[in-house]
């Protein structure tokens, strides 16, 4: 309805400056008619119908077919009317009828709500009205048939094309959301698949209770993903402020170090959550490539435009072109677990490697909006 509203709006103010139009019009005219006072009576109840669907012709939901109806009904009325009490004379030299151009109203609504054939319906009913009820086949009839028809249609056929694209974009952007929670997902889940994998090498032959469960999780989930299934939901609580810091210092231990404010550094939920695995995803590269000798150091910067997530390690980093690669070859770590976590929060990840100079990774999420 976004697109079509301005134009019922426009619709309405226009029904009720024609409305002053043909009054006026009649007013300076009225004492020619063989009957006039037929004509205040027609005008009064005219009033008195555009002032009562005044608010139905602003909204499309509120239009209905029987208003349009009885508003067509009204037209033709007044039409046929005029031929009765206006004098021949009158009538021959091209005397306007008693709605005038507030006939345009009712085509321009039956355009808006059935688009093209029914605008041509109702000026075509109009225009027969027209030549059977006031002055038949002349050039100033014909004239205002074909105008109506050409206003009506092509209003009509733009509305169409209007709820045709705005179809299509609500459609592409269902499409859109969906894909980025199938996205989110499946972050989630190669996440959990590293996790998985890491209590295996952890625990070895251990007590796999919590691995069971863990791989039941991770497999229900890359169900949903494989066969558009309903997507588990997200947890509740997402828009309470949460810290970041406890969410970070769990990747603390002799190799890696934290280094937060001593203060608070408070998101919602959701996204102090998804900078954390962001984040986690960095540190799961360092323990996975660095080496088993390379140091790694998460700074965290509360700043008042935005919250700087830091992870610098000292391994042998890589040269430029090796993430392209990976994402190539299907290894979508980088791209969906880090990057793409922090794109769908609006802000932004950097990823600088030199050879011999190990890797840094910048994550910032910006307070606005969040």
């Amino acid at each position: 309805m976004s697109v079509e509203l301005p134009l019922w709006r426009a619709i309405s103010y226009f029904r009720m400056l024609a409305l002053g139009y043909a009054i006026v019009r009649y007013s300076n005219a009225y004492l020619g008619f063989l009957h006039p006072v037929s004509g205040w009576i027609y005008l009064g109840a005219l009033t008195l119908w555009t002032l009562a669907t005044t608010r139905a012709f602003a909204n499309p939901l509120r239009c209905t077919w029987a208003v349009l109806g009885t508003d067509l009904a009204m037209t033709v009325t007044g039409v046929v009317m005029s031929g009765i009490i206006d004098s021949p004379e009158r009538i021959r030299a091209g005397a306007l009828t008693l709605p005038t151009i507030w006939a345009c109203g009712t085509v321009l609504g039956f355009a808006c709500k059935g688009g093209w054939k029914a605008a041509a319906f109702a000026a075509t009913l109009i225009g027969i009205a027209n030549i059977g009820g006031h002055g038949g086949i002349t050039p100033d009839n014909l004239h205002n048939i074909v105008l109506l028809l050409m206003a009506g249609c092509a209003i009509g056929y733009v509305i169409e094309l209007a709820r045709a694209s705005e179809a299509v974009l609500t459609r592409a952007l269902q499409v859109e959301a969906a894909t980025r929670e199938r996205e989110r997902l499946s972050r989630d889940i190669h996440d959990g698949v590293l996790q998985v994998l890491a209590m295996v090498q952890r625990r070895g032959g251990e007590d796999l209770a919590d691995l069971g469960r863990l791989a039941g999780e991770q497999e229900r989930a890359l169900r949903a993903l494989m066969t558009g299934g309903p997507l588990p939901a997200r947890a509740t609580g997402a828009n309470a402020r949460q810290d970041l810091r406890p969410l970070l210092t769990v990747h603390a231990d002799e190799r890696i170090t934290v280094s937060a404010p001593g203060t608070e550094v408070l998101l919602p939920g959701q996204v102090a959550g998804e900078l954390a695995a962001a984040v986690g995803a960095a540190v799961d590269n360092v323990r996975k490539h660095a080496g088993p000798q390379a140091r790694a150091w998460i700074l965290v910067e509360d700043e008042p435009e935005a919250v700087t997530v830091s992870i610098r390690d000292d391994g042998p980093g890589f040269p430029a072109g090796r993430l392209g690669e990976a994402e190539r070859a299907g290894r979508l770590g980088v791209s969906q677990s880090i990057r793409g976590r922090l794109v769908d929060l609006g802000g932004s990840a950097e990823l600088y490697a030199v050879p011999g100079e190990g890797v840094e990774v910048e994550l910032r999420v910006p307070r606005k909006g969040n």
